[in-house]
């Protein structure tokens, strides 16, 4: 079964809140079997809309990221992010 990336671009509008956010969202994102590949590394954007936090997360299949998005651990996370910026998210199967 091929895994699945969970790949973010962030634009942190308020840090305090967006803080919570990355608190809470570490756990929900651990508890789907969801590990870091990248999380607001060095980056160079090269075209479209430059955002400085970027992350990219890994998940056993699309089945768990897309079940850790609509858990109730990650939308009481994302509540906090909610605001507190502006994010594009997608989760997107690698290749088998």
């Amino acid at each position: 079964m091929p895994k699945a990336l969970w790949i973010a671009h962030v634009k942190v509008t308020d840090a305090e809140s967006y803080a919570k956010y990355a608190a809470l969202a570490t756990g929900a994102i651990a508890d789907h079997g969801g590990v870091f590949l990248a999380r607001n590394g060095a980056y160079e954007q090269l075209e479209g809309n430059d955002r400085a936090r970027n992350v990219v997360a890994r998940f056993p299949s699309l089945q768990a990221a897309h079940d850790c998005y609509y858990s109730d651990a990650y939308q009481e996370a994302l509540s906090h992010a909610r605001g507190a910026s502006e994010r594009d998210l997608m989760i997107l199967e690698e290749l088998d």
